[in-house]
C-alpha cells in the first residue's frame, strides 16, 4: 500500500462514500479506510434483526461500489490514531499514512450516558455486527421461552426513528411470525415496550405523525412508557428514573449515538455527542485540509441551520466536502453546506409509516407513507441486486407471513 495520497478518507458509511466516489471521478487520488470491507445500510438494520431481509441485501463492498474509480483505493484496516495537524493516518497494523487532505467520516457509537448496566447488557443497532447479535438473541430467547414456558420481554430504548422502527417490527413478529413458528400461546406471553425520557414518539415529526405512529404502536402490540429516563439496566429488567420497573429479557439500545473513537481521540474540539462542530464548509476548525463529515460532526448548512444525523444528509456532505476539496486543489474557492432538506419518514409496521417530505413537510401517513417508505430506501440501497432482493424480501413477508431469512440461534 502506498503511503502518500491526495485525499485519505476515514470510514466507509453515507458521507465516507459519496466523498471517495465524488473525487475518483475527478481523478483524485483518494483512500478509503475502513475496518470492514463492505458498506452497511444503517436505515435497514434492524429489519436485518427482525429476519425480514438479510445482511446481503444490506452490504456491498467497497471494492464492488468503486471498482470502476481507477483513482480510488481501499484499504480493510482500523485506524488506531489520526494526526490532523499533519493529514497523517495510522492503523493496527502500525502503518502511518499521509494525505493532502483528510476526512474524517468515521461514523458513531451507540451513547448509554453513563446509563448503569446499559454498556454491559443492553444491544445496540449501528452495525451488521449488531443486527446479527440481536436477532441471535432474540432466537434463543424464544427457544428457551418455548421450552420453559414463559414469555420473551423487550424493551426498545429510544422513540426515535430507529426505536420506533425496531419497536414496531419486534411486535408484527409477535402478532405474525412468533405464531407461526413457535406458538400463539408463547406469543401471548410475550411483550415489546417503547420507552424514552422524553413525552412523546418522534419528537422531530409534527403532532399528526406523532400522534398516528403512537396510536398504530399500540395497536400493533407496543407498549408505550414515555417520560421517565432509563436509570438502570440489570440483567432481566430497566429501572426507571420515576422508580417503576419494566421485565426485559432483551434490551435494544437506540437511545442516541456519540461520534466513535477515532474522533474522540483526534484532538479536535468536540461539542454535543462528541462530535466535532464543522465550520460551514465542513471543514474542522482551526485545522486547514481537515474535513469532519456525517455522524462524526455537527453540521450546519449554508443559512446556519442545524442538520439532522440522517444518510440522506451525510450523503450530500460528502458530495459537497468532494466539491469543497477539489476546489482547494485546484485554486477555487469553497462553498457552505446548501443542504437540500428531503424530510423525514419512518416505518410503524405492515402497511403504515409516516413520511414528511422536502423543506416544506409535506406530510403522509399509512399506506401512502409506506409505499414511499418502500421506495425511497429501495433506491438507496447501493446496487441493483441489493434493491431487487430487498423488494423480493418485502413482498414475500407481506404476502406470506414468513422469513427466509433466519438467524440461527445456539446454544453457546
Amino acid at each position: 500500500m502506498e503511503n502518500e495520497f491526495q485525499v485519505i478518507v476515514v470510514g466507509g458509511g453515507f458521507a465516507g462514500v459519496a466523498a471517495v466516489k465524488a473525487l475518483a471521478r475527478k481523478g483524485v487520488k483518494v483512500l478509503l479506510i475502513d475496518q470492514n470491507n463492505y458498506h452497511q445500510f444503517q436505515p435497514l438494520l434492524y429489519q436485518v434483526a427482525t429476519a425480514q431481509i438479510g445482511v446481503s441485501e444490506v452490504t456491498r463492498t467497497f471494492r464492488g461500489m468503486l471498482q470502476r474509480y481507477r483513482s480510488a483505493k481501499v484499504l480493510t484496516a482500523k485506524v488506531t490514531a489520526v494526526d490532523v495537524a499533519a493529514h497523517t493516518v495510522t492503523t493496527s497494523d502500525g502503518d502511518t499514512i499521509h494525505g493532502q487532505f483528510l476526512v474524517l467520516a468515521s461514523g458513531a457509537e451507540a451513547n448509554y450516558f453513563n446509563t448503569p448496566g446499559a454498556e454491559e447488557y443492553a444491544y445496540p443497532l449501528y452495525s451488521v455486527t449488531d443486527a446479527v447479535r440481536l436477532g441471535n438473541a432474540m432466537v434463543k430467547a424464544l427457544d428457551a421461552a418455548y421450552r420453559d414456558g414463559g414469555g420473551l420481554h423487550i424493551v426498545v430504548v429510544g422513540g426515535g426513528p430507529t426505536g420506533v422502527e425496531t419497536a414496531g417490527a419486534i411486535a408484527e413478529n409477535f402478532k405474525y411470525i412468533v405464531p407461526k413458528y413457535f406458538s400463539a400461546a408463547l406469543a401471548a406471553r410475550s411483550s415489546v415496550h417503547l420507552v424514552d425520557m422524553v413525552p412523546t414518539v418522534l419528537t422531530a415529526f409534527s403532532e399528526k405523525s406523532k400522534s398516528y405512529a403512537a396510536s398504530h404502536l399500540r395497536k400493533a402490540g407496543v407498549e408505550l412508557k414515555m417520560g421517565s429516563a432509563v436509570a438502570d439496566v440489570r440483567p432481566d429488567k430497566v429501572v426507571f428514573a420515576d422508580g417503576t420497573e419494566l421485565p426485559g429479557h432483551i434490551v435494544v439500545w437506540a437511545g442516541g449515538l456519540k461520534a466513535g473513537a477515532v474522533v474522540a481521540q483526534s484532538g479536535l474540539t468536540q461539542g454535543r455527542g462528541g462530535r466535532i462542530d464543522v465550520n460551514p464548509d465542513l471543514t474542522a476548525p482551526g485545522v486547514p485540509g481537515v474535513y469532519v463529515l456525517g455522524d462524526a460532526a455537527n453540521m450546519t448548512d449554508d443559512r446556519g441551520e442545524k442538520l439532522p444525523q440522517l444518510g440522506s444528509c451525510a450523503q450530500q456532505a460528502g458530495k459537497w466536502a468532494a466539491r469543497n476539496i477539489h476546489a482547494d486543489l485546484t485554486g477555487g474557492a469553497r462553498a457552505p453546506f446548501a443542504y437540500a432538506d428531503k424530510g423525514y419518514m419512518a416505518m410503524i409496521g405492515r402497511g403504515a409509516a409516516v413520511a414528511e417530505l422536502g423543506r416544506k413537510r409535506l406530510q403522509m401517513q399509512g399506506p401512502l407513507a409506506f409505499l414511499a417508505w418502500l421506495g425511497v430506501h429501495a433506491v438507496l440501497l447501493s446496487g441493483n441486486r441489493q434493491r431487487v432482493s430487498a423488494v423480493l424480501s418485502w413482498v414475500d413477508d407481506y404476502l406470506t407471513h414468513s422469513r427466509s431469512h433466519v438467524v440461527l440461534g445456539s446454544t453457546d
